[in-house]
């Protein structure tokens, strides 16, 4: 199977998972991702901003904002290219490509070298790592020379045996889902 192939199991997968089992792995995810040392000694963290059916990540934000956490989130800059900003609030964001909320322009940018911990979206990934995203190629572009340690947050539900792979797609270093942690 290819990714092309994959990516529309997974989609269809999600169409057909409950609001409750949704509301329920949000919380158990997030939970996991507070309590990971990685993240509680992480002076400056990067977090996607979620939207519509993907894991919640706003107790994420919120958690970093009030622990005094730097926290930066992506801004797509053109096709296959995003940047990192930093953000203190909701009110930094505005909706950008996508119709993903994004920082403001005002934003102060944030290298890649200031990350201490990075949560990564998917649309699935499988147990030894491997991520597969949405396929525009921004997260592979922006990690492929990240030194800190990235989560991809998954549910459970939505986790291949394989997720086909290049030699370009950086495995994480866990996955999160809300029943277990796959580790590096």
């Amino acid at each position: 199977m290819d990714k092309y192939k994959q990516r529309k199991e997974i989609r269809l997968r999600i169409k057909n998972l409950t609001p409750e089992y949704c509301l329920s792995s949000n919380a158990s995810i997030c939970r996991s991702i507070l309590q990971l040392p990685e993240y509680q000694n992480a002076p400056c963290i990067f977090c996607y901003v979620s939207t519509g059916r993907e894991i919640d990540t706003r107790p994420i934000l919120e958690d970093a904002w009030a622990s005094g956490k730097r926290t930066a989130v992506p801004r797509c800059i053109s096709k296959g290219i995003m940047e990192l900003f930093e953000i203190h609030s909701w009110s930094d964001l505005e909706t950008g490509s996508y119709q993903i909320p994004e920082p403001e322009a005002c934003c102060r940018p944030v290298k890649s070298s200031e990350i201490d911990f990075a949560v990564i979206p998917c649309l699935s990934c499988d147990r030894n790592r491997n991520r597969l995203g949405h396929g525009g190629g921004y997260y592979d572009r922006y990690l492929a020379d990240a030194v800190f340690p990235c989560a991809a947050i998954c549910r459970e539900q939505l986790l291949l045996e394989q997720v086909c792979h290049e030699a370009h797609d950086r495995p994480m270093d866990m996955v999160i889902t809300e029943t277990a942690i796959y580790h590096y």
